[in-house]
């Protein structure tokens, strides 16, 4: 990989690591925030799942136009609507006696400028390399920036509301800002992007395309849909849960939560690298890498119905970390390896979108879960974690060379 390749991918990395931060590092504050506020443990779940829901139907859209118009062109405008959407949570946090609903207005734009921004990252890795080996070794590395957003993200969140509950939202704007300056100056399109003279498509055309391609590969799409929703669901469930236990029953707060609950997504990280690293361009390494992730994360909740002390608790998080970090990058791998490029980034958009699904439903389905009983908690993410690893193994058939997308017919005049 060239020095200059190099300085791009870490350009990109930034974003899905920033954004992380934006949303994952206010789940150890959660109970913070609805203590401060004095809202419910449902209503404060909506300061994730609101985020989540504008950027589930934005992501399609940003796809489209980044394909249509480049990836950067979308990516710097949505990083600076996240950065907005970050100090109007801030502002409104520091400034308002009831700031709820602004704060939740706030992450809606801030949500719209994510859709824009870190699903757009993964075709863009597709676009600089030709060799689907040094794709799949880009694509581990945005996963482990992004997963590595996770680790860091419970303890600085913790540690910056350990002097001011409302501080957390003030470092998105920050983040976001340090972002576009590493993607304005340090990621260049690929030539031949620049030297495209094709013709751009319609609405039309587009939709009619995307039918196409998702009608004729309908059955591993669709796998590869639900797993990343799963996956998602779980994780931010049990952050959720993980979060609120900590502090009600093991009076754990503070900068010390934040540690306690890095320490399985440190495991969710180092995995996520070593697979993004393995995993190479053999697509049935990726299959059975997600197989194993997922029988690994049904495994680790199966040992919870017998003990779930706080060191018992961690140790079978560390192995659910396992389990979703060899997952994530296979995932990846095998939706953008699959995918022509001009599919590329509406494809992908699609998948990131199904995964803001998972993000979204986790911490007010989780909310639920928890108050019928901890063991309610366990049997619905093993229930889950077995569907994952039956979907894989069903529906998930490449070929001994090459699984890719067949080419739609339709023509663009």
């Amino acid at each position: 990989m060239k020095t200059k390749q190099t300085a791009d991918l870490l350009a990109l990395a930034s974003v899905p690591l920033i954004m992380t931060l934006g949303n994952s590092m206010l789940i150890p504050v959660l109970p913070v925030i609805e203590k401060r506020l004095q809202v419910s443990s449902f209503q404060v779940s909506m300061i994730i799942t609101v985020y989540s829901i504008f950027a589930i139907f934005l992501i399609p859209v940003a796809g489209y136009l980044s394909d249509r118009f480049g990836r950067k062109v979308v990516i710097i405008p949505s990083l600076i609507l996240a950065g907005i959407g970050g100090a109007l949570t801030g502002w409104a946090s520091w400034q308002l006696d009831n700031p709820f609903w602004l704060i939740l207005v706030g992450r809606a734009i801030q949500g719209i400028g994510s859709a824009g921004a870190m699903p757009v990252v993964l075709p863009c890795v597709g676009d600089m390399f030709e060799d689907e080996e040094e794709v799949s070794n880009g694509l581990g590395l945005i996963e482990t920036a992004n997963t590595f957003g996770k680790v860091l993200s419970p303890i600085l969140g913790a540690f910056l509301a350990s002097f001011i509950w409302f501080l957390p939202f003030w470092f998105i704007p920050i983040f976001c800002a340090i972002a576009i300056v590493l993607v304005l100056f340090l990621v260049k399109p690929p030539k031949k992007e620049k030297a495209k003279e094709e013709p751009k498509q319609s609405i039309k055309e587009f939709i009619v395309m995307v039918k196409e391609t998702l009608g004729k590969n309908l059955r591993w799409l669709l796998a590869i849909f639900s797993l990343g929703a799963i996956i998602m669901l779980v994780l931010f469930g049990v952050l959720f849960y993980l979060s609120t236990i900590l502090e009600d029953r093991y009076g754990i707060v503070n900068t010390k939560k934040g540690f306690v609950m890095a320490i399985p997504l440190l495991a969710l990280s180092i995995a996520s690298y070593v697979a993004g690293k393995k995993i190479g361009k053999n697509k049935v390494a990726m299959k059975w890498c997600t197989f194993i992730g997922f029988a690994l994360l049904a495994s680790s909740f199966s040992f919870l119905f017998f003990k779930d002390t706080l060191p018992f608790l961690l140790a079978a998080l560390v192995i659910a970390g396992i389990g979703i970090g060899i997952s994530l990058p296979s995932l990846d791998a095998l939706i953008t390896e699959g995918i022509e490029k001009e599919e590329r980034g509406t494809i992908t958009s699609i998948y990131s979108s199904m995964r803001f699904v998972g993000v979204a439903a986790g911490p007010p389905i989780y909310t639920f879960l928890m108050k019928v009983s901890h063991v309610a908690v366990f049997q619905c993410s093993l229930i889950l974690s077995v569907l994952g690893a039956i979907i894989v193994l069903k529906a998930i058939k490449p070929k001994e060379k090459k699984e890719t997308l067949k080419k739609p017919k339709y023509k663009l005049s």
